[in-house]
C-alpha cells in the first residue's frame, strides 16, 4: 500500500514521537519506583545508582557507533531493529527478580534505547529538511518526549500503587509494537552516501572511558578512592580517554569527526546539551528519594510533586522554539541555562527552611523545568542544523554522546556529593565517632533511605543541599562557556564580513 507524501509526514512523526515517549517515561518513570526498589529488592545505594547508570552507560556506549551503522546500512532498518530490541529488553526489565538481573536487563536496555534516540534524530533531520518543517517536527518530538518526562513520575508512582514496579518496564513492549507498525508504514529508508566504516577502536575507548570514570566515581565512593580496584578503573578511564582522542584524530575514517567542533553553533550548543545533564538530569534520579526519605512522602505523593519539577518541559519547549527563531540559539541557550541554575538556587533554599516541604521547593522546581523546556530543542535543533543533512547521523551521534556521557558521569558525580554532604552532617552530630568506614557506610545507608535515628533525616536533607549547590553552580560554569563559544562565534563572522 503506498502512502502520500503528507501521509508519510505524519506516520514518520508518530513514529518517532512514540519512541520519544518511551525513552522519556524511561528516564523519568524508573526513578519514582526507585525507593520501591529499595524495599522490595533490598537494593543498596550502590545498586539503585547502578539500577539507573546501566542504562546510560550503555546508551552511550552504543550512540556513535549506531549514528555510523544508521548512515550507512540505514536509518529506518537500524530504527526498526532498535524498537524490536528496546520492547524485548522492558520485558526482560520486568521479569528480573533480583538487582544483579535487574542491572544486566537495564544494561541491554539502554543499549537499544541508545540506538531508539539516535535514530529518531537521524530520521527527523531527513524527512524534515526546511527549517521551518524542521522546527515544527522538533517542536512536536519535544513535547512527547516532555510528555514522557514530565508524567513518568506520576505513571511509575500510580504503576505501583495499582500493581507492581514490574509493569513499569513491562508496559514498553506494546508501544514498542505500535511504533514498529509505524515505522513500517511510513517512515522511507535514508543512507550515508559516504558510507563510512564502522570505528571498533573508537567506540571500545570511548565506552571503557565512560565505564572506568563512573566505576570509580560510584565504587570509590564506598570502598575509597585509593583502592586497587578504584585506581584501576581510573587508570583504565584515562588510557582509554587518550585512546579515543588519539584515534579519532589520526583515523582514516572516526566516527567523531572533531573538524565540526571548529563551528561555533554547534559547539556551543553541545556545551549547552552536556550542561543539562551536569545539572537537570542527574538530580531527576535522586530528587524522588529526596521526597519520599527526607520529606516523608508516600510514592504517589512523591509522583505529584514532580511533575512541578517535569511538567514544565512539557510545556516550555515549542516558546523555546519560537524565541529562538526570533532571538537566535546563542541567546535562548544560555538563557535557559541561566534559569536552570537560578531553579537550583531556588531549591536549595526551599530545601534549607524549616518547615520544608513540596511548596517550598514548588519555584525552584518549575524555574528549573522551565529553563530546561527552554534549552532542550534549541539545542537539538542547533546541533542537527549545523552540519549537512546526509550527517545528521554524526552529528545527532556527538550531540547525545555529549549528553549521555555527561548524565553517567553526573548521576555517580552527584550521588557522591550526596553522600559526602551526609556524611559531613554526620560528623558534625557525632564528633566522638573516630572510625571512618562505619560513619561512611552509614552515610551510604542513609543515602538510600534507611533512616534508622533521630537526626539522620537532617543529615540526608543536608547532602541533598550539596547536591543542589553543585547543580547550581555546574549549570551556570557552562551557562558562561556556552555563551562565550557563541560569542567567539559571532565576533568571528563578523570579522570577516568587516574585511574589504
Amino acid at each position: 500500500m503506498r502512502f502520500s507524501s503528507s501521509q508519510k509526514d505524519v506516520f514518520t512523526l508518530a513514529a518517532v514521537c512514540m519512541a520519544a515517549l518511551m525513552f522519556g517515561l524511561e528516564i523519568s518513570s524508573v526513578p519514582a519506583i526507585l525507593p520501591t526498589l529499595e524495599a522490595v529488592l533490598l537494593s543498596s545505594f550502590n545498586d539503585l545508582q547502578w539500577i539507573m547508570n546501566a542504562y546510560t552507560i550503555a546508551c552511550t556506549m552504543v550512540l556513535m557507533a549506531i549514528g555510523t551503522l544508521a548512515d550507512r546500512y540505514g536509518r529506518k532498518r537500524v530504527f526498526m531493529i532498535s524498537l524490536v530490541l528496546f520492547g524485548m529488553t522492558s520485558l526482560s526489565c520486568g521479569l528480573a527478580q533480583n538487582n544483579d538481573v535487574l542491572i544486566a536487563s537495564r544494561f541491554l536496555q539502554g543499549m537499544a534505547a541508545g540506538a531508539m534516540l539516535i535514530c529518531q534524530v537521524a530520521v527527523l533531520s531527513h524527512r524534515f529538511q526546511s527549517a521551518a518543517a524542521r522546527g515544527k517536527a522538533f517542536s512536536a518530538w519535544g513535547i512527547v518526549f516532555g510528555m514522557g518526562l514530565g508524567f513518568g513520575p506520576i505513571i511509575g508512582a500510580g504503576i505501583v500503587a495499582v500493581s507492581s514496579w514490574e509493569w513499569v518496564f513491562l508496559v514498553h513492549a506494546p508501544i514498542a509494537v505500535l511504533a514498529l507498525g509505524l515505522v513500517i508504514a511510513g517512515v522511507d529508508e535514508s543512507k550515508d552516501p559516504q558510507r563510512r566504516r564502522l570505528d571498533v577502536l573508537g567506540m571500545t575507548s570511548l565506552s571503557l572511558a565512560v565505564l572506568g570514570l563512573s566505576w570509580f566515581l560510584t565504587q570509590g565512593a564506598a570502598t575509597g578512592f585509593s583502592t586497587r580496584e578504584a585506581m584501576f578503573s581510573l587508570l583504565v578511564a584515562v588510557v582509554s580517554v587518550s585512546a579515543f582522542v588519539l584515534t579519532q584524530r589520526r583515523g582514516v575514517d572516526p566516527m567523531f569527526d572533531f573538524s565540526v567542533l571548529r563551528i561555533p553553533r554547534f559547539s556551543g550548543a553541545l556545551v549547552g546539551a552536556a550542561a543539562m545533564n551536569f545539572s537537570f538530569w542527574p538530580f531527576m534520579i535522586y530528587l524522588p528519594l529526596y521526597f519520599q526519605n527526607s520529606l516523608g512522602y508516600s510514592s504517589v505523593g512523591t509522583g505529584l510533586a514532580l511533575l512541578a519539577y517535569t511538567l514544565p518541559t512539557l510545556v516550555v519547549p515549542p516558546l523555546g522554539e519560537r524565541l529562538a527563531l526570533r532571538y537566535r540559539a546563542q541567546v535562548v541557550i544560555p538563557a535557559g541555562l541561566f534559569t536552570i541554575g537560578l531553579g537550583f538556587w531556588l531549591m536549595k533554599w526551599g530545601s534549607s527552611v524549616e518547615q520544608a516541604s513540596w511548596l517550598t521547593l514548588l519555584a525552584g522546581c518549575v524555574l528549573a523545568g522551565t529553563g530546561l523546556g527552554l534549552t532542550n530543542t534549541p539545542v537539538t535543533n542547533t546541533t542537527t542544523g549545523s552540519v549537512p543533512s546526509e550527517r545528521s547521523g554524526m552529528a545527532s551521534g556527538i550531540d547525545i554522546s555529549a549528553r549521555m556521557i555527561s548524565l553517567a558521569l553526573n548521576i555517580a558525580l552527584m550521588g557522591f556529593i550526596l553522600v559526602e554532604g551526609t556524611l559531613s552532617s554526620l560528623r558534625s552530630q557525632m564528633p566522638g565517632v573516630v572510625d571512618e568506614e562505619q560513619l561512611r557506610a552509614l552515610a551510604q545507608n542513609i543515602s538510600a533511605g534507611n533512616l534508622s535515628a533521630a537526626g539522620q533525616g537532617a543529615a540526608l536533607a543536608h547532602g541533598f543541599g550539596w547536591v543542589m549547590v553543585y547543580g547550581a553552580i555546574a549549570a551556570w560554569v557552562l551557562m558562561a562557556v556556552s555563551g562565550w563559544i557563541f560569542w567567539r562565534g559571532k565576533r568571528s563572522t563578523y570579522g570577516v564580513e568587516c574585511r574589504p
